[in-house]
C-alpha cells in the first residue's frame, strides 16, 4: 500500500519532467546520428557501443541540457576532433581527400588494371 502511495505521488513529476527529456532525447538521437564514431569510424555516434561513443553521446546530452544550441554543440565537437566527425564533412581543400579520395583510389585501380587488360586482347588476336 505505502509503495502504491509513493508511485502515486511521484507520477506526476515524471509527468512533468517526460516530454522535456523525451524531447532532448530525441534531440540527442538526431544529432548522434549525424556524428561520426571516432574509434568505429563507419557507424555514426547513434549506431555504434562504443565507450568513447557513449562518453561524445553524454557531452551531446549535457550541452543540449545546459542549454546549447545544435550548431554549437556541432561547433564544439569540430573543433575538438575536426571535420572528420561529421558525416557530411564540408567541401573545403582539408577534406578534400575525404570527399575524392574514394574517386581516385577508383581511377588508381582502373589505371592499373587497363595494361594487363590491352595485353590480354593482344595475346588472343595473336594465333
Amino acid at each position: 500500500m505505502a509503495a502504491a502511495f509513493v508511485l502515486l505521488a511521484a507520477s506526476p513529476a515524471w509527468a512533468a519532467t517526460a516530454p522535456e527529456d523525451d524531447a532532448l532525447s530525441r534531440q540527442v538521437a538526431s544529432l548522434a546520428g549525424e556524428l561520426r564514431c571516432l574509434v568505429c569510424q563507419n557507424q555514426s555516434l547513434a549506431d555504434s557501443h562504443a565507450q568513447l561513443a557513449l562518453d561524445l553521446k553524454q557531452q551531446v546530452r549535457d550541452q543540449l541540457a545546459a542549454g546549447a544550441s545544435r550548431q554549437q554543440v556541432i561547433d564544439y565537437m569540430v573543433e575538438r576532433y575536426g571535420d572528420f566527425v561529421l558525416y557530411n564533412p564540408p567541401l573545403k581543400p582539408s577534406t578534400w581527400l575525404l570527399w575524392f579520395g574514394p574517386l581516385l583510389m577508383l581511377g588508381f585501380g582502373l589505371a592499373l588494371l587497363w595494361p594487363g587488360r590491352r595485353r590480354r586482347r593482344g595475346a588472343r588476336r595473336v594465333p
